[in-house]
């Protein structure tokens, strides 16, 4: 157990960087998979485009605070992430973030908060938030991280902990990975799993290697099912959807921000809203929907406030 931790703030800005290059490397084989929850197979280049710009906004960050780190960074991937994917990484860094406030070394009980808060976030932030999916790994990622700190036998604060932390929160996520091809029938008829999971794994996987110094064996991923070289495109040979994806930034206080959902959800689907940062009235939010035409949801945004990056993507036009 003397193996060498470096867990400040400078190992996780070592992490998104990490992410960057392994989603980037990832990116074609997480498209191809990409089905759900349309198969626009983007997943992948949303992934790593998202975790681009949280890396680029810390790159030359000096601070030992890695609450302030994970803010900054999880902020700047919010307002430019891309697709559900992205939107949801976002999300999930912005829950983290919150219980290390101050805090300028992970330890075992203090990285089991963060994930267990970004679940929380990432699941609030859908209004129909659905299993099988990347956010089912992020819920079994966080109950094993919980439950070891819980039984483990080692002291809290050591190393020790936080290395068998490390160990079975990456075990799990690839269990949950695996899991998602039974857990939603769209997988279980492709005989695939779920890209965003898999881009979860991919990323927890980065942060074990990154605190304990390890090189990720990329190989192991080509036995997830679908996800070999030799793989087809299957979302090539998926019915697409037709209609758009809408993202946008806006302000709205928490009233206008519940009005503005039921919206959505009356004209749409896969809506995602979750706060970025607190205003002098609220909070800006970040928006994402999928609907038939982009007027619709652009009208109801419009009669809230006045969104920024607005974004319109038709969801039948993607390709890997």
């Amino acid at each position: 157990m003397n193996q060498k931790i470096h867990a400040n703030s400078k190992a996780l800005a070592t992490w998104l960087q990490r992410i960057v290059k392994s989603l980037g490397n990832h990116s074609d084989r997480l498209n191809a998979i990409n089905i759900f929850p349309v198969a626009d197979g983007d997943t992948g280049s949303n992934l790593y485009l998202t975790a681009r710009s949280a890396h680029d906004a810390i790159s030359k960050l000096e601070t030992a605070d890695i609450g302030e780190l994970m803010t900054m960074a999880s902020r700047a991937a919010m307002e430019s992430a891309r697709g559900n994917s992205g939107t949801l990484l976002a999300v999930f860094m912005a829950g983290m973030a919150e219980p290390l406030s101050g805090v300028e070394r992970l330890t075992a009980p203090v990285l089991a908060t963060a994930l267990e808060r970004g679940k929380v976030r990432a699941w609030s932030a859908l209004s129909d938030p659905v299993s099988g999916t990347m956010l089912s790994v992020m819920a079994v990622v966080s109950d094993a991280a919980l439950t070891t700190v819980r039984s483990s036998a080692l002291e809290p604060e050591s190393r020790a902990a936080l290395i068998e932390l490390l160990d079975a929160l990456c075990l799990a996520a690839e269990r949950g990975v695996v899991a998602t091809e039974n857990e939603l029938g769209e997988l279980h008829a492709a005989q695939i799993v779920d890209a965003g999971a898999v881009g979860v794994l991919i990323i927890l996987n980065e942060l074990r290697g990154t605190l304990l110094g390890l090189t990720i064996d990329h190989e192991e991923y080509s036995q997830l099912h679908g996800y070999g070289i030799q793989d087809p495109h299957i979302h090539q040979v998926q019915n697409r959807d037709t209609g758009v994806e809408v993202m946008c930034t806006i302000n709205l206080d928490a009233l206008g921000a519940a009005t503005l959902r039921g919206q959505l959800d009356a004209i749409g689907d896969s809506v995602i809203m979750s706060p970025v940062n607190p205003t002098e009235e609220g909070y800006r939010w970040r928006v994402h929907v999928h609907v038939p035409e982009a007027e619709a949801a652009l009208s109801v945004i419009k009669g809230m406030g006045s969104p920024v990056n607005v974004s319109v993507t038709d969801l039948c036009t993607h390709d890997a």
